[in-house]
């Protein structure tokens, strides 16, 4: 028997997640023969094709419009490391359309009510056209998520330069060249003990090979552990000497 879903949340919003989840999945499964996106499969596949234009402009315009939503189960879990931890400060690297910043909002609001600390969700995501979707579904579930999110809209390497608080919980789910440079942007802000959450480092792990790596090095700061989800969901802990 499957455990119940550990997420508190008022029904609409519940209804609202699994709704996006299954469009997400139906995207995918359109997208990929394995059934799952990999920005590295996906750009290497549109290079075999031999368009005149840049693969990774092909990329972006092919994702314009498709969710590619974290896995539901991995929603699940964040929402209850970020619970466990008594996380309110957290950075998401790849908004998207918002599915898995809606886990993220609710969790930070359970913690900033347990611990009376302060707190906000950082998203990040550089199409306008999807930011603007993201804040529609927030507004949806209402101000228990909608309060939460701070919104950066852009190239998250700028955005993400300053106005960041000391950070909890960092989550990457973007494009994985982009994971490293990223990291490297808000490590001055990660607190120690914060959490670093990879998507897909199994299935990706070429195009994640310089994160992991950088992760993985000796004397890095960073104590790591592949969890086994489906295709691979690293976990690492911030540690500095």
């Amino acid at each position: 028997m499957s455990s119940p879903s550990p997420i508190s949340a008022a029904p609409h919003i519940l209804q609202l997640l699994s709704e996006l989840h299954q469009i997400s999945l139906d995207q995918e499964a359109g997208i990929s023969k394995k059934g799952k996106v990999f920005s590295s499969d996906v750009l290497g596949d549109l290079q075999i094709k031999g368009s005149n234009s840049n693969p990774k402009d092909d990329f972006d315009r092919l994702m314009l419009d498709k969710f590619i939503a974290l896995d539901e189960d991995k929603c699940q879990f964040t929402y209850q490391l970020v619970n466990a931890m008594g996380a309110t400060n957290i950075v998401e690297a790849g908004t998207s359309f918002g599915v898995s910043t809606i886990y993220l909002a609710l969790a930070v609001s359970k913690t900033k009510a347990a611990t009376g600390k302060s707190g906000v969700v950082i998203a990040t995501e550089k199409e306008t056209e999807k930011a603007a979707i993201a804040r529609k579904y927030w507004a949806q579930c209402g101000p228990e998520v909608e309060k939460e999110i701070d919104l950066r809209e852009g190239d998250l390497l700028e955005t993400l330069k300053s106005d960041l608080p000391e950070v909890d919980l960092l989550l990457l789910d973007i494009w994985s060249a982009l994971s490293l440079p990223t990291l490297k942007t808000v490590l001055p802000r990660l607190r120690p003990g914060a959490v670093i959450l990879t998507d897909n480092t199994i299935s990706g792990a070429k195009g994640y090979a310089d994160l992991l790596a950088y992760l993985r090095a000796p004397g890095s700061g960073f104590q790591n552990m592949t969890l086994p989800f489906t295709n691979g969901f690293e976990m690492s802990v911030y540690r500095p000497q």
